[in-house]
């Protein structure tokens, strides 16, 4: 199977990067990033028109206003997409969506294995405490952008799917009384946090608290190669985490 990562320089390309050294039967066909400088020891190119052959599959790990030209440089070649960004709007997920009716794209906002699994336990949680109040707090580096992020709006989004009538709440201030039915978002900001997870539901008599934390962003990283190689030579559609653990 052969991979073009595009975002390649940045710091998630490089995990890519590294992943796909230490894996047998995929190779790097090249890479990809409109921020290349200077010489790469890979093939590396600032745009996808310089690229020579076509690869079974791109990983993106760039900016989120990138990915339509992603989506169509996979339509185009007619490869399969694992879009790895996050902080998509709603444009850009559409294009997600569109693409997908032509190529296999693998969309997940959370690459972690760790992170599907406790979007299923928070699901099944907020199913067998139907009455609980649920918080979700999220933290990351100081550096991020995005706020909420969206690993967080993805548990909420999970939760949903078993408390339909839930409504999100971002933060809290001024008249702050809790609604019945509300799903509450925090998003801390510290230091180099790599991201931490962690959903609370909480009736008068007991607390389930689920909470997961990534040490290293290698796990991102592994979580797409793994995608990758799930989504490469499938029929078109939209995957996502839990089409690959379940399969399995």
């Amino acid at each position: 199977m052969n991979v073009l990562v595009h975002g390649a320089c940045g710091k998630m390309g490089a995990e890519v990067l590294k992943c796909l050294a230490e894996m047998q039967g995929v190779t790097l066909l090249c890479g990809v990033d409109a921020m290349k400088k200077g010489d790469t020891p890979f093939p590396c190119y600032t745009s996808f028109d310089e690229v020579e052959g076509v690869p079974d599959v791109v990983v993106d790990f760039s900016f989120h206003t990138l990915v339509p030209s992603v989506l169509e440089y996979a339509v185009r070649v007619g490869c399969a997409a694992v879009i790895a960004t996050t902080g998509l709007n709603e444009a850009e997920l559409a294009s997600v969506r569109e693409a997908a009716k032509r190529i296999p794209v693998f969309y997940s906002a959370n690459m972690s294995v760790g992170i599907a699994l406790l979007v299923d336990f928070a699901k099944r949680a907020a199913a067998a405490f139907p009455k609980a109040d649920i918080e979700i707090v999220e933290a990351h580096h100081n550096r991020k952008v995005d706020a909420p992020s969206g690993t967080a709006l993805m548990l909420a989004e999970g939760i949903r799917e078993v408390r339909e009538h839930a409504t999100l709440v971002t933060g809290r201030h001024g008249e702050g009384k809790r609604t019945q039915g509300e799903i509450g978002i925090h998003a801390l900001r510290m230091a180099n946090i790599v991201g931490e997870h962690e959903v609370l539901l909480t009736t008068d008599t007991q607390q389930l608290c689920l909470k997961h934390t990534a040490y290293d962003r290698g796990l991102f990283a592994e979580g797409a190669v793994k995608a990758a190689c799930f989504v490469a030579g499938r029929a078109s559609g939209l995957y996502n985490m839990y089409d690959m653990l379940y399969s399995e």
